[in-house]
This record gives C-alpha cells, sequence and structure tokens, in this order.
C-alpha cells in the first residue's frame, strides 16, 4: 500500500510539474522565441553533455551496484561441475563488462565531438568493408568460443555412463510440492504413470513391476557426498524447473516426459555451514531477522525463528499462485549416514501393505457406525425396488 501512494505522489508531482512549464510558456506571450524546431548549436552542446552525465551515471552505478549488491551472489559451489559452470559464467560476465564499457564510452563520446555544428558538414558514405569486417568477425569469433566451451562443459556435465555407478532418484513434480522416490535396492527405478495414481500411491507407481517394490517414496531429499546422484524428473500437471542454486543444477520438468540431471555433491550439508563465508552471511541474516523481531514483539506480534542454512530444491518456473513456496530440504549426508537414513525408511509397497490393512475391518469388531449406515441404505434401497416390482404386477 506504501509504494502506491508513492507511486501515485510521484505520478501527481508529475503532472503538477508539466502544469507549471505550460503556465511559464504562457508568461512568455510576446516575448523572442525560436519556434523552428531546429536544433541550435546551443541545444546541441546541451544534449552532448547530458549525454555525458548519463554515461558516468551508467559507470557509476554499475561500480556502485557491484559494491552493493555483489556480496548476495552464489559463492562456492557444492557440486564438482559447479567449478566449471562458475568459470564459463564469470568468463561471461567479464567479456560483457568489458564491452559494455567500451561501446557505451564510444557511443557517448562520439554523440558529443560530432554533434550538431552549423559550420559543419557531415560526411556520408554508403559503407566500409573494413568497419563492417570488424565489428562482424570478432563478435562471431567470441561467440563461437563460448558456444564451443559451453557445450563443453554442458556434454560433460549430461554425460553418465550405463555402467557408472550412481545414486537413482526421481523427483517428482506437481503443485505445489516435490517429493522424491528412491530405486531402492536394485537402484533402478519402477516404472510409473500418472493414470495409476490412487490412495497412497501418489506418484502413480507401477506396482505390477518387479523393479518397483522396494522403491522408496520420501517428502525430504537426502544424498550422499562423493557420489553421483542421477535425477530423473517428472511433472503431474504443469511445467517445473528443479533448480539446485548451490550445485549449479536446473532441468525442466514436462508433463508427460522424463529429463534427467547428474551431479556429485561435493560438501556435506553440515561442512557447508561451516564455511567462512556461509558463517558470515547466516550471522548477517540473523541480525536482520533479530532487527525485524523487535519490531515485531513491539507490535505485540511473534519474533522471528533464528535461520540455518539448508540446501533447497527449488522451482525456478512460475508454476502457479503458491509457486513461492514449492520447495524442498535437501540434505547431504557422509555416505554412511546417507545408506543408514535410507536403511530407516519404508517401502512404498510395505505403506500401501500398511495402508490397506488399516482400511480393512478386523474380524470379529463390530462394524463401524459408518458401515452400518451404509449397509442398513442398501437393504431399504433392495426393499423399495422390491415393493415397486409388486405393486407393478398387481395393478397388471
Amino acid at each position: 500500500m506504501t509504494s502506491l501512494l508513492v507511486i501515485i505522489v510521484l505520478v501527481l508531482l508529475a503532472v503538477a510539474l508539466w502544469q507549471l512549464t505550460k503556465i511559464f510558456d504562457l508568461t512568455q506571450v510576446g516575448a523572442s522565441s525560436d519556434d523552428s524546431q531546429v536544433a541550435s548549436d546551443n541545444d546541441n552542446n546541451v544534449q552532448g553533455y547530458i549525454m555525458f552525465g548519463f554515461l558516468a551515471f551508467i559507470y557509476i552505478f554499475t561500480i556502485y551496484g557491484l559494491l552493493k549488491w555483489g556480496n548476495l551472489a552464489l559463492h562456492t559451489p557444492a557440486s564438482e561441475h559447479g567449478l566449471l559452470v562458475d568459470n564459463l559464467m564469470n568468463i561471461t560476465w567479464v567479456l560483457i563488462f568489458t564491452v559494455q564499457v567500451i561501446t557505451q564510452g564510444l557511443l557517448y563520446w562520439f554523440s558529443f565531438k560530432y554533434k550538431g555544428n552549423k559550420d559543419k558538414k557531415a560526411l556520408f558514405f554508403a559503407d566500409s568493408n573494413k568497419l563492417e569486417a570488424i565489428w562482424s568477425i570478432i563478435p562471431s569469433v567470441v561467440l563461437a568460443i563460448l558456444i564451443l566451451y559451453g557445450l563443453y562443459a554442458w556434454n560433460n556435465i549430461m554425460f553418465v555412463d550405463k555402467d557408472e555407478d550412481v545414486v537413482e532418484i526421481e523427483l517428482y513434480a506437481q503443485q505445489f510440492k516435490w517429493t522424491a522416490r528412491y530405486a531402492g535396492q536394485d537402484n533402478v527405478l519402477g516404472k510409473a504413470n500418472v493414470r495409476l495414481i490412487e490412495g497412497i500411491n501418489t506418484l502413480g507407481v507401477d506396482m505390477s513391476d518387479p523393479n518397483s517394490q522396494d522403491d522408496i517414496v520420501v517428502t525430504e531429499l537426502h544424498i550422499p557426498k562423493g557420489k553421483k546422484v542421477h535425477f530423473k524428473m517428472r511433472s503431474q500437471d504443469v511445467l517445473h524447473s528443479a533448480y539446485f542454486p548451490h550445485f549449479r543444477a536446473q532441468m525442466n520438468c514436462v508433463p508427460g516426459m522424463v529429463t534427467e540431471f547428474a551431479f556429485i555433491p561435493t560438501y556435506t550439508t553440515a561442512e557447508y555451514r561451516e564455511l567462512p563465508f556461509m558463517i558470515e552471511k547466516v550471522a548477517n541474516i540473523n541480525k536482520l531477522r533479530n532487527e525485524k523481531s523487535a519490531e515485531l514483539v513491539a507490535k505485540g506480534g511473534t519474533a522471528l525463528d533464528p535461520y540455518t542454512f539448508d540446501y533447497l530444491l527449488l522451482c525456478n518456473k512460475i508454476c502457479g499462485a503458491s509457486h513461492y513456496n514449492m520447495q524442498m530440504k535437501v540434505v547431504v549426508d557422509s555416505p554412511e549416514d546417507y545408506k543408514k537414513w535410507l536403511s530407516e525408511k519404508t517401502t512404498l509397497a510395505q505403506d500401501i501393505k500398511a495402508a490397506a490393512a488399516a482400511e480393512k475391518p478386523v474380524e470379529g469388531d463390530e462394524p463401524t457406525t459408518d458401515t452400518t449406515t451404509k449397509v442398513k441404505d442398501t437393504v431399504k434401497a433392495v426393499i423399495d425396488t422390491v415393493k415397486a416390482a409388486v405393486a407393478k404386477v398387481a395393478v397388471k
């Protein structure tokens, strides 16, 4: 609401200034003025200096932005391929900033140097093969190098050898939550189809497939440090995007198809929390939260809980009204802790059997009120049907 009021005030202020300029023009009636709409030398000089001012603004704001918000960028990657991704990104940033500084400087310098002057006549020439070759060949070579390097990085990241020892995990996306399915002891995910979704089987796993019998379904993702994790991704409804920011991994989840991504975690959650930059970052966040908590408590509200770092799986596609809330906690364990955690989980087959057993009434128990009511309704319906049939016969 405050932002809306500020915008309204700014709009009204702009309208007021516009009206003042009109009033000022009316006061100049009778005074000599240049209405030719042709720029004078003075106009050209003013425009030239304004361009220099705008150039200074661009450079100053860029430097200010880097100093002010540069620390908000992601820091140390938590996957093996993350260094390759960061390196490619840093090369791209350096090229972009270098080209921006040079081209913007030349653009505004030439605009000022060759501004309009009544004593100068513009020189026109149709083309320059030399200039066209320079500004065509150089960008083409640079872009070709970037693309080739990017393809090299992409192929290294996406390549998964069929015989490679990996952890197979399925990520299932739906509005607005993530669910993970582990392949179990056989390390092979069972078949699945959305048409098979029923009851506790919310992922549509084909339980007639032998590979499905040891699959494990969880809502908190655990992965082992130092081992390649191969993710297979599905979506139940709309386009989602599985985004692991600290692992530099992202892949779209498309309804009707399976997409894949793999990476090797290099830091456990506990190890990443102890990195110096993360300790400093968490301390700064908690400082801000403490200040906010003081305001909330003063107004009779509840204080915010202290922040603790955790890896997260996010959705990087705007998938609906609660898109912002679609996230899953990711825990990177040591291999030993990972095996222990996984061994404590029940399989989907066991969960389905337990759910079926819970719904089935125990022999000898009294029928529940709902069951009794259903039986009475069924008997009544049968009696009414018989009566109706007898009445028809009697009429005939």
